[in-house]
């Protein structure tokens, strides 16, 4: 693609493009994607020219198929240049780039921290000269560094760093989805083909040319590799016959051009060439994370006179010529030879424990303890840097090359983990399947991956709670004498399963078996134990332990997730929201999906506390498409369930009793109690909305009985203001009165914050003597976790604003109603506004506008309704209608709302102003 003078032929185009790129102001990314032998490399070298004559500083970078499952082994290749300028970062910037380069012992950056990091980097270094990134064949870029490089190419505007990509097409790649801009270069035009052609080989004859023309196709590498190859022609055959490979695509065919000169080459330079290509030279000048150099190739220079290696015009090294000759050079070798260029590189790497480990698995065939263990702890050494996928495949080759039965279950279990929690259930699955063979016992690992899977894919509680209680009491009995990490693993997954379970008699029996551990059970562990479970009973001072928990030392994913679960069950996830994000965002990026799934659906819990309903919505179906996408049935039912609550509370009732309908159908035959209780939630919201204060109070008593809290039903507690106002609405006053009281006497205000709201607003809804409910509102509404819950709140304002009506006249209400009203309408939460303007105007105020029409009556309710304007008393309606006079009454209450009225005399005028199409 270049003539003898250096200048592009044929590539007008994208030299404009990649001229417009250095001379922008602000940082750019772009993809070159194209075949191979197309001419990407000449595009990089040409914008690389075009950047240093600019005075920019350009590091390049290349891919390598044989590094491609070393974790950020691309990235190093870009940072190691950088070394010098990561000493002036703060020391949070420093700790991560050790993480990277295996200097520290920190956990895992996530993608968005090192980008983040990365990109400060950049900066830093950009800041005294602008910076050009070049990477060549980028699809065999590991997926760890694939991740940082599209998370900062996506965010280089406003800065003065540049990266270019080439990619080769029909490859997949991270790069794929990293959604940066792309350039596709194809082939050259006919005419340029032969100006190249003729540039390079002009003495050639009319046929010949004709023929390596109708070869090439327009690819610049065929071009000027094939006349070689017919001029070097031994076989006595015709040009026509050697170019008879009809139907076998061109890079095939430049193989077969390199593997004649690779045959010709002495055995000793054949050797270097597999070593060199098997240990990724010709990728860059980077070292590996403890700065163990690549291996070189020495003399080889007879393939550089054959035109399959170049010299590295910087360091004067070897290097392959074009990607292509390393592939063929190792497939031509024959696996013996492979094996022993990998036994030989292994010594090359001993001290780099990543690469070390890659050559002995790739040089061993037989079970080998040794090298099982070198894996392992490559795979440790990779899980702590954030290449799980990386961990996976060499745990699972260490598996394969365990001399015992016993470690080889072990290493599949902790494979299967990883992949469970990455969101590859299934791969998790065949790992499972193939680490429990005939005879063997399930190790404590495998137990854990098991359980993980049947619980999360399947919602099989009952077969995973007894299979891990047998794991962690066999443990105990085997006398493990301090805390373990498998056995915290099986611990925190019986609690998860417990409290997904909800069933009292297997919580009791959770508890004396972790009593009898004793200290090998996590201060983590016991948080879950008392948030996850009965809160009301056990989670005094979980608040502060969960505050503690999150000050301390760096968290790991999981521990992020649990801790936020248990800050949910006391109510003070919004502070920890901001940390649950980044984690999610983290989680997601990294594919490690599992984590991300409960993140999201605390996020959501916290948005619908927090009154940002429009917000949940968006996460609860970005969380629904996820846990779908990844085959999690119960992650499913649970997003649903949430989804259905929040329909509930926005009037939707006809969506939440059908998503109501789904999980309890699923959840309630697998004995999924925490599901089942956000089901019955999910009735008494609905039927709140709509003003079936019957129904409401049946459903919230099938959560708890008025005057006490169902042990393990985390929903007894938090429906407490919904029973109450049921009750009160439904003439049951005695009944409220006790639950209110049962809950003050529980402690509930000391437990949570939106505890004590509830509380004292029930306390107050019930209260008979005016001054005490009056010195209770205020209570309520002067408490700080009104402003964090403003839809409980709105209702205690607008229970108190009816009661004030009543008691202090109409002008003491409007407040407390208008203040009710407006945040209702914020909300969205339809009839509970319309429910709160119809008691404003009874005050004669006039109400908030807003462009929502009234809520359609349903045919029943405008039956009732006319017949109840006509004058009959609910019991005639009832007689009539065939229900009970409580029925007619529940569906009275919703029908003033929805008609804008609050008394049973302006039923006649009201139905006489709607409009045509609700007139029956």
């Amino acid at each position: 693609m270049k003539s003898i003078d250096g200048s592009m032929v044929g590539r007008e185009r994208e030299q404009a493009v990649l001229s417009e790129l250095v001379a922008a102001v602000g940082g750019q990314a772009l993809v070159l994607r194209g075949d191979a032998g197309v001419g990407k490399s000449a595009l990089l070298d040409h914008v690389a020219g075009l950047a240093e004559g600019e005075k920019h500083r350009v590091i390049r970078a290349a891919g390598v198929e044989a590094e491609s499952e070393l974790p950020f082994a691309g990235l190093h290749q870009f940072l190691y240049p950088l070394l010098s300028s990561i000493d002036r970062l703060d020391d949070g910037h420093r700790k991560v780039f050790d993480g990277v380069f295996g200097r520290g012992e920190g956990s895992p950056p996530s993608v968005m921290t090192l980008g983040i990091a990365v990109l400060d980097l950049l900066s830093l270094v950009a800041s005294q000269q602008p910076l050009l990134l070049v990477l060549d064949d980028g699809q065999w870029f590991d997926t760890s560094s694939t991740e940082v490089c599209g998370f900062v190419g996506r965010r280089l505007t406003g800065s003065a760093v540049k990266l270019v990509v080439a990619l080769r097409s029909g490859v997949p790649s991270g790069f794929d989805t990293a959604a940066l801009p792309e350039l596709a270069v194809t082939t050259l035009s006919g005419t340029a083909s032969g100006q190249l052609l003729d540039t390079h080989h002009p003495e050639l004859d009319s046929r010949i040319r004709g023929l390596i023309l109708d070869e090439a196709q327009g690819n610049p590498l065929a071009l000027l590799e094939l006349p070689s190859y017919v001029r070097g022609n031994r076989t006595g055959h015709t040009p026509e016959a050697l170019f008879g490979y009809a139907g076998i695509p061109l890079p095939q065919r430049l193989q077969q051009v390199y593997g004649a000169r690779i045959k010709a080459l002495g055995d000793d330079v054949r050797t270097a060439l597999l070593h060199g290509a098997l240990d990724g030279v010709g990728a860059g000048t980077a070292t590996g994370p403890t700065g163990g150099a690549r291996y070189r190739m020495l003399d080889a220079h007879e393939a550089v006179t054959a035109g399959l290696l170049d010299i590295d015009a910087l360091s004067g090294d070897l290097v392959f010529r074009h990607p292509l000759v390393r592939s063929t050079v190792v497939q031509m070798a024959t696996p013996n030879e492979r094996r022993a260029a990998h036994a030989a590189l292994a010594q090359v790497h001993r001290d780099d424990i990543e690469r070390r480990a890659t050559h002995l698995a790739a040089s061993t065939v037989d079970p080998d303890e040794e090298v099982a263990a070198a894996l392992e702890a490559a795979a440790d050494s990779a899980t702590r840097r954030g290449g799980a996928l990386a961990a996976i495949t060499w745990l699972t080759r260490a598996a394969e090359l365990s001399e015992s039965r016993e470690q080889r279950s072990r290493r599949l279990g902790s494979a299967a983990y990883i992949a469970g929690h990455s969101g590859m259930l299934e791969h998790a699955q065949q790992l499972l399947r193939s680490g429990t063979g005939p005879g063997a016992d399930a190790s404590p690992d495998s137990v854990v991956a098991s359980g993980y899977v049947a619980f999360f894919e399947g919602g099989d509680i009952r077969s995973a709670q007894r299979q891990v209680f047998a794991a962690i009491e066999k443990m105990r009995d085997s006398g493990p004498r301090e805390p373990d990490e498998v056995l915290t693993r099986l611990i925190d997954l019986l609690l998860a399963i417990n409290q997904y379970a909800s069933d009292e008699v297997w919580w009791e029996r959770t508890h004396e078996l972790l009593d009898s551990l004793g200290d090998l059970v996590h201060s983590y562990s016991r948080i879950y134990q008392d948030a996850w479970g009965d809160v009301v009973r056990r989670g005094a001072g979980v608040r502060e332990r969960v505050e503690r928990a999150y000050a301390g030392h760096h968290l790991e994913p999981w521990d992020i997730t649990r801790l936020g679960a248990a800050s949910y069950h006391v109510d003070v996830l919004s502070q920890y929201r901001p940390l649950l994000q980044r984690a999610a965002d983290r989680e997601l990026e990294t594919g490690a999906v599992g984590d991300a799934m409960t993140m999201l659906h605390l996020i959501m819990l916290d948005q619908i506390a927090v009154g940002e309903w429009d917000e949940a919505e968006l996460t609860g179906r970005h969380c629904l498409d996820l846990t779908t996408a990844h085959g999690h049935g119960l992650f499913v039912y649970h997003t649903h369930a949430y989804m259905g609550l929040l329909a509930a509370l926005r009037g939707r009732v006809d969506e939440a009793r059908e998503l109501q309908a789904v999980v309890d159908a699923w959840a309630r035959p697998r004995g999924v109690g925490f599901l089942t209780q956000i089901t019955d939630a999910i009735g008494t919201a609905a039927a709140l909305s709509e003003g079936d204060y019957e129904a409401a109070y049946l459903h919230a008593i099938g959560l708890t009985s008025p005057g006490s809290f169902a042990p393990y039903a985390h929903q007894a507690s938090r429906t407490l203001l919904d029973l109450v106002e049921a009750a009160l609405h439904t003439g049951r006053a005695e009944q409220a009165r006790t639950h209110a009281l049962a809950a003050e006497e529980a402690g509930l205000p000391d437990i949570s914050p939106r505890l004590a709201l509830i509380t004292y607003g029930a306390l107050a809804m019930t209260a008979t003597d005016p001054t005490e409910a009056e010195a209770l509102y205020d209570r309520a509404e002067a408490h700080p976790a009104g402003a964090v819950f403003p839809f409980e709140l709105a209702r205690i304002r607008l229970a108190r604003g009816i009661r004030q009506r009543h008691t202090h006249g109409r002008k003491a209400a409007r407040r407390p109603l208008t203040l009710a009203a407006e945040t209702f309408e914020r909300l969205g939460a339809a009839t509970w506004t319309e429910r709160a303007r119809a008691e404003l105007r009874a005050t004669g105020s006039p109400t908030l506008t807003s462009s929502a029409p009234l809520t359609p009556l349903t045919w029943q309710e405008r039956r009732i309704a006319d017949l109840a304007a006509s004058g009959l008393t609910n019991k005639e309606i009832g007689a009539r209608m065939h229900l009970s006079p409580r029925t007619v009454s529940s569906h009275l209450y919703r029908v003033f709302p929805k008609l804008g009225i609050t008394a049973r005399a302006a039923l006649r005028d009201a139905l006489g102003r709607l409009p045509d199409d609700q007139n029956v």
